[in-house]
């Protein structure tokens, strides 16, 4: 049975660390037995220590509400959320396949040969292969005709991305959506780590996860990739925020930290004399060759530089110059919106010859008139996003809405079916978070991430989220197992 730490813990459906007869899992046993030695009291101790050292850091997330931002802290949970080598494997391989699909469709749909006017190939090879409807590229709302130079020739468009995934009640993995925007979170799974690894090193010890370290060398690896063939010898890298109006400002600090990179600000950049970046740094100004952009793409013209053109324009002055590399590369809206979401086992089919390696969410795109037939009498039963609703904003369960709610939402939906997608619902399994009263089952994400490196590598840093009810999820250490 399960040790005295999880003694009258709820059974979830799908939990997993209790199985529904109570017993601990497999991979919970090693780690249910140090909980046990470590005790309640001291587990709990760990909790206000944990939560002391965040603070005293600042490690906090923002939302923004009525335009203004607010701050929260990030809790970290005393429980650590352990993941079984054998499905590391696979989760790793998954994200692989899909980091190099769709690095191959943003190649495809930014091609910057054949799109002169009379040209017989100006669609993506995906579309002339009748793999996509035009409409889902060309069309597509989120493609950015500018950002088709801002990568220097060859270069892989996502440099960083990630895939979130929660576990299913079969016990299997869901993908729920991709990044390749500026996917954040690597930064607050290293801090996460890092702050529990100093708490309660008793685990540790007992259990023995591996150790991430090799993250923080694949992250730079794969921005060094980024570098454009002109950039002379080690790639300088800098990392690139907005600072105080960005939510995840204390993550890039960390991340630049850890990367031994400095961190900039756009009215740190100028321009050098022969086409590149440098930034102004403790008083000197010391050559870029690869900025890893914390910022969105709609900041970039937002952001005026000291000489006083619009940041966007000064890098992609630079980047045309052959100096710089971006990381990521702008417009890659058109490869995670909630629309191509829907299209990447397709991808992974037409770039790869391969079957995906992770099932996606069902996802019906509603622009699609036979999808949107299928599903036009039953949005009660899903969950309606819009196409533009980065990371699930605006997203709408039809099976909470009242029967007025629902008049609204279809009449939404057929003004403008294009505007939306249909999901399926998804009810996480639950993993044990450290609650009063002793440990108690939460709803969990998982996000892993990938970089562009011998064509993509996962990086053995995921990045776990739990819902507790709050205004930001608390994080969890994830222990990769032997």
């Amino acid at each position: 049975m399960s040790g005295e730490l999880f003694a009258g813990y709820p059974c979830a459906p799908a939990d997993e660390a209790v199985a529904p007869d109570g017993r601990l899992r497999k991979s919970w046993v090693p780690l249910g037995a140090a909980l046990d030695r470590l005790g309640a009291p001291a587990l709990a101790a760990a909790a206000a220590e944990l939560a002391g050292r965040r603070r005293a850091r600042g490690v906090a997330l923002g939302t923004w509400t009525d335009g203004r931002l607010h701050r929260h802290p990030l809790h970290l949970d005393a429980l650590p959320r352990p993941l079984p080598a054998v499905e590391w494997r696979l989760l790793a391989a998954g994200v692989e396949q899909r980091h190099r699909a769709l690095n191959a469709f943003l190649a495809d749909a930014y091609r910057a040969a054949g799109r002169r006017r009379g040209d017989r190939d100006r669609e993506p090879g995906i579309v002339r292969a009748g793999v996509l409807p035009e409409w889902a590229v060309a069309h597509n709302p989120a493609r950015d005709p500018g950002a088709v130079g801002l990568a220097w020739p060859g270069q892989p468009r996502a440099a960083l991305a990630a895939v979130d995934l929660v576990r299913t009640d079969d016990g299997g993995w869901v993908v729920t959506g991709d990044d390749l925007r500026v996917p954040a979170g690597l930064g607050f799974a290293l801090a996460d780590r890092a702050d529990l690894r100093a708490v309660v090193p008793e685990l540790f010890a007992a259990v023995g996860p591996a150790d991430p370290a090799d993250a923080v060398p694949l992250l730079h690896a794969g921005l060094a990739a980024a570098a454009p063939p002109a950039a002379p010898g080690a790639p300088r890298i800098a990392v690139l925020t907005a600072g105080e109006p960005d939510a995840a400002e204390h993550e890039h600090a960390l991340l630049a930290e850890a990367l031994d990179a400095p961190l900039v600000h756009p009215g740190d950049l100028w321009p050098r004399t022969d086409g590149g970046l440098e930034a102004a740094i403790g008083g000197e100004r010391l050559p870029v060759d690869v900025l890893y952009r914390r910022l969105d793409d709609a900041a970039l013209g937002a952001y005026r530089t000291p000489v006083g053109v619009p940041l966007g324009v000064l890098l992609a002055e630079a980047v045309r110059a052959g100096r710089l590399g971006l990381a990521n590369v702008p417009g890659n809206a058109l490869a995670d919106d909630a629309a191509t979401f829907a299209l990447v086992p397709a991808m992974i089919a037409h770039y790869l010859d391969e079957e995906p390696l992770l099932p996606s969410r069902s996802t019906w795109v509603l622009a699609d008139p036979e999808q949107l037939a299928a599903v036009r009498d039953r949005l009660d039963r899903l969950v309606v996003e819009e196409v533009a609703g980065y990371g699930g904003r605006g997203a709408v369960d039809g099976r909470t809405c009242s029967a007025a709610d629902l008049d609204r939402l279809r009449a939404e939906v057929s003004a403008a079916p294009h505007r939306f997608v249909a999901r399926e619902p998804l009810t996480p399994a639950t993993v044990p978070v450290l609650a009063e009263g002793g440990p108690q089952p939460r709803p969990a994400t998982l996000r892993v991430f990938s970089v562009a490196v011998e064509g993509a590598r996962a990086v053995p840093a995921p990045w776990s989220r739990v819902d507790l009810g709050g205004p930001v999820p608390a994080g969890q250490d994830t222990w990769l197992l032997a």
